[in-house]
């Protein structure tokens, strides 16, 4: 279930509340990445302690390995990776479609080999709908195929026909088969539909239109953060969003920076998900409230404060700057590990002061203000 429980006056930012059956999540939300069923370097009690309410696993890696008969044995992700809150599952689509060695998309579904050991799998929507059962996620995903950036209008508008026909799939599927696949908490899991259609207006509206019919209980806009222009992605946003829902909640896939997710959330999206914060705290970046920073860099060999003034986080609490840049170029483990918890946690507390900025009706301000002061150093996002 979600309700709207605030609306800003001045653009279309929205402050929900999703029930789900592993716990409620307060929106617009962060879900840190777990697509192996680890966000990487980060435990799970770690994840608690950051306030994350939900996370991402992915249906493609988890199915690949460790494969389902582990899984079966723990009655699903939650117990396997000592997980108790909400778990949303990406149904591996996108990864199909860019990880895998060759690939074959046809009617019923996708044949590839996986980029682990190069063995043939199928998965077709029925198949990636009873994995994401079998993994017991409180939100699932319906099969899709992503098109690539750049592409033809004739192929991308072939892609979200197939895709629309996969999505019918998926739908039936759950209403078929859920409740006996997944346990007593099956029919309260939701299952979201996936917006593709590529940079064309046309086609954005047209699979926002025909998604929305179908009823989902969730929407995602699919298909950005794939190297289009940063452009490209906000109109991808702006075309498909006036005809979803307003009742169901939004989620844009695989985005992205912090201004990013201030301005999607300024244009209707609900959920976010992104790999950032944990893949550039392995490259020594780390996020603050005016841009990223290079920890290795020489100007931090000797700072004594931390990351950044004012930050709550373990890091910041309990490390300094230079202690911080000593483990990173020392290739200690434990400096990308606080490094890993500082950016989760300035993700994570970015959406706390979203969601109070929309309460307090100054979410206008806190745009332009964060927005505005916030930029790249050293050549990081």
């Amino acid at each position: 279930m979600f309700e709207l429980t605030a609306t800003d006056r001045g653009t279309k930012a929205r402050r929900g509340r999703l029930t789900t059956p592993h716990g409620v999540i307060e929106t617009p939300a962060y879900m840190p990445v777990g697509t192996q069923g680890s966000v990487k370097a980060v435990s799970s009690r770690e994840l608690h302690e950051l306030e994350s309410q939900i996370v991402l696993g992915n249906t493609y890696h988890l199915f690949v390995r460790p494969g389902l008969d582990v899984i079966r044995k723990f009655d699903g992700l939650h117990r396997f990776m000592n997980w108790d809150g909400p778990i949303l599952t990406d149904s591996g689509g996108y990864q199909i479609f860019s990880l895998a060695k060759l690939r074959k998309i046809t009617e019923e579904g996708a044949e590839f080999q996986n980029h682990v050991d190069g063995n043939t799998a199928f998965i077709s929507p029925e198949i990636a709908m009873e994995i994401q059962a079998t993994l017991g996620s409180d939100i699932a995903m319906v099969l899709d195929e992503c098109p690539p950036w750049p592409c033809e209008y004739e192929y991308a508008a072939r892609s979200l026909e197939m895709t629309h026909r996969w999505a019918k799939r998926c739908l039936t599927w759950k209403e078929e088969n859920a409740p006996a696949a997944a346990g007593p908490n099956a029919q309260s899991r939701m299952l979201f539909g996936i917006v593709q259609g590529a940079t064309f207006e046309e086609l954005r509206r047209t699979s926002a239109q025909t998604l929305a019919a179908m009823d989902f209980d969730g929407y995602a806009v699919g298909g950005v953060s794939v190297g289009e222009p940063e452009p490209e992605m906000m109109k991808a946003v702006e075309w498909s969003e006036p005809y979803l829902p307003e009742h169901k909640p939004r989620y844009a896939m695989g985005v992205g920076t912090p201004p990013q997710m201030v301005e999607l959330v300024a244009r209707g999206i609900d959920m976010f998900d992104c790999v950032l914060p944990t893949r550039l705290a392995r490259t020594a970046a780390a996020f603050t409230a005016t841009g990223t920073m290079n920890i290795k860099n020489t100007e931090f060999t000797s700072q004594t404060g931390p990351v950044e003034e004012g930050c709550e986080c373990e890091a910041c609490q309990g490390y300094s700057r230079a202690y911080i840049r000593h483990l990173l170029k020392s290739e200690e483990i434990l400096g990308l590990r606080l490094l890993s918890i500082h950016n989760l946690h300035f993700y994570l507390n970015l959406m706390r002061q979203v969601r109070a900025a929309i309460e307090e009706g100054t979410f206008a301000e806190f745009r332009a203000r964060f927005v505005g002061g916030y930029q790249t150093r050293s050549g990081f996002l």
